[in-house]
């Protein structure tokens, strides 16, 4: 039992992060289609938790499922500089940026039936503003029901914590006038929103339907923001750019494994879920992509907040589930030091600011993506 008094009723969950990276020419700072050549190279360490994405230009690196904040830092860490090396000896840098800064355009699809069906299914939503990566995390273990009824509560939170992990500004050697490049993008693509609220019989069904009129190719693109995982026992929340910071991405996965705990408790126990409509979150999420935490949420409740309300709000939801993991000091630590250094679009304005070369922000991001 924590201090605050609450017990979880069930075990603690897991944690496991993809993080999807570009990859940029040492010279030009160009996104550079090497990522067979890096993952020729860097497989032979990392094996499946490294694998090609969407775009050539583009590695996914994967931690295992862990159940402590150190073992889950420790992989990210070894993962992003293991494949930076590999990216080195191809010529090129690993950069945590959800857009390509200075991408080529149109960029490459990677080499592939699954992804050539894909890019023919979406047509000139594939290449027409450049690359994008995310960062997904995956909570479990959890069996398809769970799964479902903890994506339906989570919903109005989502927002929020996308608006803190907004970082792709610049894209195509532009300024997008936006705090997430990627999040505006990707919203257009079929399925990309708000995950309807279903229970496991709902959700087989609606499933099936959108292969079968072809809204999908298969249950792999179902781009819900919070998604059970097809082949694993897990929700997979898919809100956040890829970021620089590790750390970030660290508080990103406690934040959302406290809140977890304490809305499945609420869900055994039969408490209301939130009443917000799917509107109101679209609204939400396009108001994280321009604004990040400067732009305007939506609460359980239905009311329209501002974003760092809803942040500070989402904190004390969390904190008893934080504490039970031990991970309540740890959070507020690293929150406090994003919230004080600016969100990952924040540090690249200020980047281009000092420097005014978008070639700069390439450079750190680079950088940060391996410090550790």
């Amino acid at each position: 039992m924590t201090s605050t008094g609450f017990a979880p009723r069930r075990p603690p969950l897991t944690l496991g992060i993809e993080e999807e990276f570009l990859l940029a020419d040492r010279r030009s700072r160009l996104t550079a289609c090497r990522a067979d050549q890096v993952l020729a190279d860097v497989g032979a360490v990392l094996g499946p938790r490294v694998q090609n994405e969407f775009f050539a230009t583009q590695v996914e690196v994967c931690t295992e499922p862990v159940a402590t904040a150190a073992e889950l830092r420790r992989q990210l860490v070894d993962g992003r500089r293991l494949t930076a090396a590999a990216a080195l000896r191809a010529g090129c840098l690993l950069v945590a940026s959800a857009s390509g800064i200075l991408g080529r355009r149109p960029p490459q699809i990677t080499e592939g039936d699954r992804y050539r069906r894909i890019a023919d299914h979406v047509g000139p939503l594939a290449t027409g503003s450049g690359e994008f990566g995310g960062c997904h995390v995956h909570l479990g273990s959890l069996d398809k029901a769970d799964a479902l009824a903890l994506s339906g509560r989570l919903r109005p939170w989502l927002p929020v914590l996308q608006a803190l992990m907004v970082n792709s500004p610049f894209a195509g050697g532009r300024d997008r006038n936006c705090a997430s490049w990627r999040a505006l993008r990707y919203e257009r693509w079929p399925t990309v929103g708000p995950a309807p609220v279903l229970d496991e019989a709902g959700y087989e069904v609606l499933a099936d339907r959108l292969v079968a009129e072809g809204t999908i190719l298969d249950r792999r693109m179902l781009y819900w923001y919070a998604r059970p995982s097809e082949h694993l026992p897990t929700l997979e929340i898919r809100v956040a750019d890829v970021n620089a910071e590790v750390d970030d991405t660290v508080l990103l996965a406690l934040l959302l494994r406290g809140l977890a705990v304490v809305l499945l408790d609420e869900a055994d126990r039969g408490a209301p879920g939130p009443v917000v409509t799917d509107a109101q979150l679209v609204g939400a999420h396009r108001q994280a992509a321009l604004h990040g935490l400067r732009g305007t949420g939506v609460g359980p409740d239905g009311v329209p907040r501002p974003m760092l309300q809803l942040l500070h709000g989402l904190l004390r939801r969390s904190a008893p589930g934080l504490e039970s993991t031990g991970d309540a000091a740890q959070v507020g630590m690293m929150l406090g030091g994003l919230l004080a250094s600016g969100t990952g679009a924040e540090r690249q304005r200020a980047v281009r600011r000092r420097h005014g070369s978008l070639g700069d922000i390439v450079d750190d991001l680079a950088r940060r993506t391996v410090a550790g």
